[in-house]
């Protein structure tokens, strides 16, 4: 399925692959910012580090299945499971109106992130050739961002004109879209096998692909970010008396468009490490501004460059990934990838909510803190790099 070393690597799968991720991404996106209000309307307010943590908790649960699913179901099913999550939870957000429905739905929507990105970088690397991994990874990478600054800006102005539930349906109808496209895609797993409950069985061996451990501590560390920032932006924003809570998000996914767009053939050209040195050093500065802001200039600044930070760093993190892991694995390698994205997300995320408790000058400690778990990554890298340096000389 690659393409030839020199050719291109923008086929008509690779966009509807895009297409699809752009159209997930908004579905899942859009009720995040509105989520910390509707909490507290159903009376939990002083839980709201558990909206992102639950979603999070299912979603690196579910990684391990996903990951042996991709490589022996097929990369498509896997990814279909996922949008069909999105569509029957945006659906349900209405229904089950109580605080116990609430947290239950957040549980099984973690699911939806648990299966599609697994299958979807696996067809990545199915598709492109080695040597532009970095390049596709990045391109792809902008249907997600595109689909998260979508996602929040039109679910705030759902919310506030039309309604919440309005919202919840139409996230449900993005998923729906997105299932379409992946519908009619073709399979690029070769050795494809019909679903049987075996695939169900998990053993130690399934559940994480040792050789991206590396590549797992350093996504762990850097996307606890990403908890923090899901938690206390909306809360954040709104002390600055922004309305709409989507404008961090389409900021930082501007940001994060555009720098994909010019640095997408860096990692391929100059190594996976040291491009993503400089991300978690660009991050690091990012959670330091929006700690420090007084206003609401320092929280588009600051979204703006944690943009920057984040769509300098996911590339190459992914692509290295790939490099790291076994081809017969590449399900289970992404899925440990995942798992740690989760993990670390769903840390950020309760200690976000557990130190804040909707003080909301609590927020700029958080953010420092947080700067420096982010920071370690870069340490560990450094680590590892010297680590491995000293192998290769002894050998």
């Amino acid at each position: 399925m690659n393409s030839g070393h020199n050719g291109t690597i923008y086929t008509t799968s690779f966009f509807l692959l895009c297409l699809s991720t752009l159209l997930f991404s908004a579905s899942f996106n859009m009720i995040i910012p509105e989520l910390p209000n509707y909490l507290t309307s159903l009376g939990g307010g002083e839980h709201k580090g558990l909206i992102i943590a639950l979603f999070t908790l299912t979603a690196g649960i579910s990684r391990p299945f996903s990951g042996k699913l991709t490589d022996k179901w097929g990369r498509v099913p896997v990814m279909a499971v996922g949008s069909i999550v999105c569509v029957i939870c945006g659906f349900l957000y209405p229904i089950l109106s109580s605080l116990s429905g609430f947290f239950l739905l957040r549980l099984v929507h973690g699911f939806s992130t648990g299966f599609k990105p697994t299958a979807t970088s696996a067809y990545i690397a199915d598709l492109i050739p080695q040597n532009r991994w970095g390049e596709a990874i990045g391109m792809h990478g902008l249907g997600f961002s595109i689909g998260s600054a979508i996602g929040p800006a039109v679910g705030g102005f759902l919310a506030h004109e039309y309604g919440i539930n309005t919202m919840f349906y139409s996230s449900s109808i993005f998923a729906f879209l997105s299932i379409i496209i992946v519908f009619n895609m073709k399979e690029t797993l070769k050795n494809k096998s019909k679903f049987h409950i075996s695939m169900l069985s998990i053993s130690r061996k399934d559940i994480l692909e040792v050789r991206v451990i590396p590549a797992a501590i350093v996504m762990l560390l850097c996307y606890s970010s990403s908890g923090v920032i899901l938690t206390l932006i909306p809360d954040w924003s709104e002390n600055f008396g922004i309305i709409n809570k989507g404008l961090f998000f389409t900021v930082y996914t501007i940001a994060s468009v555009s720098i994909r767009l010019l640095s997408r053939k860096v990692a391929d050209q100059h190594g996976r490490t040291i491009v993503m040195r400089v991300g978690i050093v660009v991050i690091t500065i990012s959670l330091v501004i929006l700690g420090i802001g007084k206003n609401v200039n320092y929280l588009i600044l600051g979204a703006a460059i944690f943009g920057i930070g984040s769509g300098i760093l996911s590339p190459a993190l992914n692509a290295w990934t790939i490099d790291l892991s076994d081809p017969n694995h590449r399900g289970r390698a992404m899925a440990t990838l995942y798992i740690a994205l989760e993990v670390g997300i769903g840390f950020g995320a309760l200690f976000a909510g557990y130190i804040y408790h909707d003080i909301i000058n609590r927020i700029p400690y958080i953010m420092y803190g947080n700067a420096i778990v982010v920071f370690i990554a870069l340490l560990y890298i450094y680590y590892w790099e010297k680590k491995k340096n000293k192998c290769t000389i002894n050998q």
